[in-house]
């Protein structure tokens, strides 16, 4: 089993972190500045900083607190949020991003995961995900999780892949903020369909979710949380520790 990642995500609205249930009832949290520079001494392997509102807003990305984010860091940092076209990713990447998300973007332009990724590198690209089940089938949302696009989400998500996108961020809207664990299902449906690194998101609630996922589903790379983290109810310390004792590889 290869070394799995933990991933904290950063959620901002107007510069500060933001968390709610179900991608609804957003509440304060925290600087992102601050946040980044605990989780980027405190055991995180990488760091995802979302412009929520961004694409739902129809603006770019600010790019001053990002600026300041990744300056706080020593781990690698993918940033998302009104990615729309390739100068946005490399306005991004100059900002001081390793990785840069794209969702709305892409839907809107599929072929900028293929502009992007021939430019930067596959490395570089990195697909989110937004998906609901609607009537039992998975759909892509796009503009934050506030708009059904109709599109079946494992074929989009392949498509993606195919083009250039080095790595997948499933965001199950449905488990999003419940903390009752990752959405399995959907997750397994994703990784026997790419072969690209996969990452797991929505629904930690705690350290045992993380041992069932990796368990469970081995071919999934990473695990990424949010509000856990940001409120201490899990340490990304302890959980490594857990990961270790129950035959989970993670960098220590």
């Amino acid at each position: 089993m290869i070394t799995k990642r933990i991933i904290p995500c950063l959620d901002v609205r107007d510069g500060r972190v933001v968390k709610g249930i179900n991608f609804e009832g957003l509440q304060d949290v925290s600087s992102p500045v601050e946040l980044a520079k605990y989780y980027s001494a405190n055991g995180a392997d990488e760091l995802v900083f979302y412009d929520i509102t961004a694409s739902a807003e129809g603006r770019k990305l600010f790019t001053e607190i990002l600026t300041e984010t990744a300056k706080s860091v020593f781990i690698p940092l993918t940033v998302g949020g009104g990615i729309n076209t390739v100068d946005d990713f490399d306005r991004v990447l100059k900002c001081g991003a390793d990785k840069v998300s794209v969702n709305s973007g892409a839907i809107r332009n599929p072929n900028l995961i293929y502009e992007a990724a021939k430019r930067y590198g596959d490395q570089c690209v990195v697909l989110s995900a937004d998906v609901k089940r609607v009537d039992g089938v998975f759909r892509v949302f796009a503009k934050g999780g506030r708009e059904n696009t109709g599109m079946e989400a494992i074929e989009w998500i392949r498509r993606c892949a195919d083009m250039g996108a080095g790595e997948i961020v499933v965001n199950s809207i449905d488990t999003d903020g419940v903390k009752r664990g990752f959405d399995l299902e959907m997750l397994d449906a994703v990784c026997n369909t790419v072969s690209v690194p996969v990452i797991a998101s929505g629904g930690a609630g705690c350290i045992e979710d993380f041992i069932t996922l990796f368990h469970n589903l081995p071919k999934v790379d990473a695990g990424l949380a949010a509000s856990i983290f940001h409120f201490g109810e899990v340490r990304i310390c302890d959980l490594k520790e857990k990961m270790a004792q129950s035959g989970i590889p993670a960098r220590r």
